[in-house]
């Protein structure tokens, strides 16, 4: 088929001729590549990518010694400032350390750095969980960034972003639980969202949340579950409330319990097992237990000492393994059954949880560590540490052999003498 030809001959189809282009056609399209080039760059140089540094380590790590019996005594190897790990993180051979954007991974022998993650954003805090490292950035308002970092070789896995409040703890491990003062959320180990409960940024659906108004005071977090201990708005007490992640829709939280304690003020959840939750009571110090459902199945006085820790953060002190959770209440180490929560025994004039090390619990004390027995809390054996005067909080975990001791934002590791 041929093309219709005007007049004068010329195809409609036909390019305008140089000549017959306008000055002010050929300046806006200058114009439009040269904003096209301003944003691109300006995004290129601004995009999470950019302002990101990841260094991941290439060679191999020194190799830790085997824990065995406990030595005579310890020696520092190492240390370094670490604000922003509530707890020791330590990845097998490596320990973690976070200061302002920058979380690391050090030889846990030589403390020399084999990976670094930073980003243009001041952290919020950094925990281990699934065999990872969970770094939570604050951006604006929020802290909203978490990273999830390879503990032993700083490589980036998943990514998300939380609606978490500044002053967040990441705890627990299926689910990992994001504290706050009104707002919590939990997520598992692909680091989906599974619930949130609290004042929800973006609510998908009217009335999906149970209460409002409520501010949160401490938490704690098992397999399956999520504790918080709130005060809510007509409550005749603090409530205890815990939820359910797996069984939750959409926005909508389910709960394996939610329960007014009246007349209670002041309390602190100390620990929630698949079975049971303890909540430390106000005045003389007791443990009020509760079963999955929410009823009050006993109550056991716990020799706290003269001084009770009362977490800013609102999460207890506590380590745990398959038989026991050990909890630090300020002045003493007090072991709870794992499954029960129940008190077993308590440990009088210490300074932290403990951590086990080979078939011991390693207890810290103001003269260094108690070499105990973790069925019965016997102490085995003293350990001197010299801390150089520090008597605050500290706070263990073991990398192998080694022994990484919290004193207070300061990470030390040790090794036998």
């Amino acid at each position: 088929m041929l093309r219709s030809r005007d007049r004068a001959g010329h195809s409609p189809w036909a390019p305008v001729p140089a000549e017959r282009r306008h000055r002010g056609d050929l300046l806006v399209a200058a114009v439009i590549v040269v904003l096209l080039l301003v944003v691109g760059l300006a995004y290129g140089l601004n995009s999470p990518a950019a302002r990101t540094e990841s260094v991941t380590a290439t060679g191999s790590p020194t190799p830790v010694p085997v824990a065995g019996p406990v030595p005579g005594g310890f020696t520092e190897l190492w240390r370094a400032q670490s604000p922003a790990t509530p707890v020791p993180v330590a990845g097998g051979p490596d320990v973690v350390v976070a200061e302002g954007s920058r979380v690391s991974g050090r030889d846990a022998v030589t403390g020399a750095e084999r990976w670094s993650y930073t980003r243009a954003l001041p952290l919020c805090t950094v925990a281990g969980a699934y065999d990872r490292v969970n770094a939570l950035y604050r951006n604006g308002e929020y802290c909203s960034e978490l990273s999830s970092l390879t503990p032993t070789t700083g490589v980036r896995g998943p990514s998300r972003t939380l609606d978490a409040r500044p002053g967040v703890r990441l705890i627990g491990e299926d689910p990992v639980l994001a504290t706050g003062p009104d707002y919590l959320e939990t997520f598992r180990s692909d680091l989906v969202r599974t619930a949130e409960y609290g004042t929800v940024f973006a609510l998908k659906e009217p009335g999906d949340q149970p209460r409002t108004g409520c501010s949160f005071r401490s938490f704690a977090a098992a397999r399956d579950r999520a504790g918080v201990l709130e005060k809510c708005p007509g409550d005749a007490g603090e409530r205890l409330s815990v939820l359910r992640p797996s069984g939750t829709d959409g926005d909508k939280p389910a709960f394996d319990a939610t329960v007014v304690l009246p007349g209670v003020a002041g309390a602190q959840l100390v620990a929630v097992s698949p079975e049971r939750a303890a909540v430390l009571l106000p005045g003389a110090p007791a443990l009020a237990l509760f079963d999955r459902g929410g009823r009050r199945v006993g109550t056991a006085p716990v020799e706290a000492g003269p001084r009770l820790n009362v977490p800013a953060d609102g999460v207890a002190r506590t380590t745990t393994d398959p038989a026991a959770r050990y909890w630090w209440t300020g002045s003493a180490t007090i072991a709870l059954d794992a499954t029960t929560l129940a008190p077993r025994w308590t440990l009088p004039d210490t300074l932290g949880p403990g951590t086990r090390y080979g078939d011991d619990l390693l207890v810290p004390t103001p003269t260094g560590l108690a070499a105990v027995d973790p069925a019965s809390g016997a102490v085995r054996r003293s350990v001197p540490v010299d801390r150089g005067g520090w008597t605050g909080p500290v706070q263990l975990a073991t990398a192998g052999g080694l022994l990484v001791e919290l004193r207070g934002t300061e990470l030390v590791v040790l090794r036998p003498a």
